[in-house]
């Protein structure tokens, strides 16, 4: 049988669940449940138009409205910490090229100060252009090399002392970062993205955050990410695999690829799917019900923890 620690809870800071007292609601939940971890997930303001393809979608058509209530994640997770004890605290995932590197490393380090060093950082290149060019931040094209950078830097304030940079995208005189994160010598850093980029990057920062990935897909990406670990002299045993889904009991929902989508129909087959993902060796799943209240959602992972996990 699975441990309910193995699991973490993605509490839903945009759409109808992105409300304070929700968030709140979710994340003492999950704590006082035994799940292991508490997730946010990224966007800072949504375009009132959207011409960019959402990639976990069969359409391509992003699968909230973008006028409903959105809460800023590194915000929200300096509340969560405070409003918890025991709980880890990640991102799936941060964008990282839409924020300043160096103020976004000290803000998590910050966090990781307060929480005692429970900050997860899932980091992701984003896909949403106009986004990007709301903030007016590192360009949509160079996004992967900002990504690659930004990472660099908030490693490198993450292990405190003086810290300067020289890069293409970002650059900077050495700085004092003092203190340091709690968790050494950086906080666990995990790559959200199913590429074969993203899977590089999985390799030089030790963890994955595979997102809607299909099972037909496992075993592949798993034997890419194999070869790429072993072609950079890294021990592939070592790396943190993390997958992330939403669970919808029900009618089967359709995948990005056409086929069911993981996650949904039946209870046996929601089992299925769990089982499938801890067999191929993911050590820890996220999962997010889809819902329109806090009630809602704690009566699902209630569900969860007395009819799924106990078959796991």
């Amino acid at each position: 049988m699975a441990d309910i620690a193995q699991f973490g809870l993605d509490v839903g800071i945009y759409g109808p669940l992105a409300q304070p007292d929700t968030v709140l609601t979710l994340a003492q939940f999950a704590e006082k449940a035994g799940f292991g971890s508490i997730w946010l997930a990224d966007h800072v303001a949504f375009p009132t138009t959207i011409a960019s393809r959402y990639p976990f979608s069969a359409t391509g058509a992003f699968p909230a409205p973008t006028d409903d209530p959105l809460l800023e994640p590194i915000a929200a997770m300096g509340v969560l910490a405070g409003a918890t004890k025991r709980i880890r605290i990640g991102t799936a995932v941060l964008i990282i090229p839409y924020r300043n590197p160096v103020v976004t490393a000290r803000q998590l380090i910050t966090i990781d100060q307060f929480s005692g060093g429970r900050v997860i950082l899932g980091a992701g290149v984003g896909w949403l252009k106009e986004e990007f060019e709301a903030l007016n931040t590192a360009d949509f094209a160079l996004r992967g090399k900002a990504t690659d950078e930004y990472l660099e830097i908030f490693k490198a304030m993450a292990a405190g002392g003086e810290v300067g940079f020289e890069g293409e995208t970002y650059r900077f005189d050495p700085v004092h970062s003092v203190p340091g994160s709690v968790q050494r010598p950086h906080p666990p850093i995990l790559i959200g993205g199913i590429s074969n980029p993203a899977l590089r990057r999985v390799v030089r920062h030790g963890g994955w955050l595979a997102t809607a990935l299909e099972p037909r897909q496992v075993p592949e990406r798993l034997a890419a990410l194999k070869r790429y670990a072993e072609e950079a002299g890294r021990n592939y045993d070592e790396l943190d695999l993390v997958y992330k889904l939403f669970i919808a009991p029900g009618d089967p929902k359709q995948g990005v690829y056409g086929d069911r989508e993981v996650g949904s129909g039946s209870q046996a087959q929601i089992i299925d799917d769990l089982k499938g993902i801890l067999d191929a060796g993911f050590e820890s799943i996220i999962i997010r019900y889809r819902g329109n209240s806090a009630s809602e959602q704690t009566e699902q992972m209630a569900r969860f923890a007395a009819d799924i996990l106990p078959k796991l």
